[in-house]
């Protein structure tokens, strides 16, 4: 083997290595402490009052048992007890994988704040990954899909062309 073939080598799998490390190291500082936890279609703590991180930026959380208020609007993870939310005001399931580009464009766009979620909107996010009941309940096929629900889970409206909460927020009736 010549230098230069040794050289390019060399400098090869540097590039591979290095490529290989930035996207382990971004994936993991994309996920929220929460995500990284537990992995499951819940998402929640296991006390279920623990807030996402970034939550304070984009809105309260909503005391479960006080939902005749409606408060200023919410980013948190699923719970389907959470769904009572839309009695006073309007819920919305985006199922989230920490994999879509879509959808870390979307979240981070969200805990930026740049643009408020409205007073009386909650928007729920889902483990695309692991919540497969919901997606099959909802026709749920590719992440990054918002699904409008009413009190009881039934579906109002459903989109996945929302590339930014503005987007989204236009989308709800």
């Amino acid at each position: 083997m010549n230098t230069q073939t040794l050289v390019g080598l060399v400098v090869g799998l540097l590039v591979l290595f290095g490529a290989g490390y930035f996207i382990l190291s971004n994936d993991s500082d994309s996920m929220t402490k929460g995500d990284a936890a537990m992995g499951n279609e819940s998402m929640e703590k296991a006390d279920g009052d623990e807030m996402m991180e970034g939550d304070t930026d984009t809105g309260a959380m909503v005391d479960e048992g006080d939902t005749s208020m409606i408060q200023k609007g919410t980013y948190e993870s699923y719970a389907p007890e959470k769904l009572t939310l839309a009695k006073s005001g309007k819920v919305v399931l985006f199922f989230h994988a920490d994999w879509c580009p879509i959808c870390r464009a979307l979240e981070a766009d969200i805990k930026a704040g740049t643009t408020p979620i409205p007073e009386g909107v909650h928007i729920l996010k889902v483990a695309y990954d692991t919540a497969t009941e919901l997606k099959q309940k909802y026709g749920v096929t590719y992440q990054h899909t918002f699904v409008q629900v009413d009190a009881e889970g039934k579906a109002l409206a459903k989109w996945g062309d929302a590339t930014t909460l503005a987007g989204a927020l236009a989308k709800i009736q």
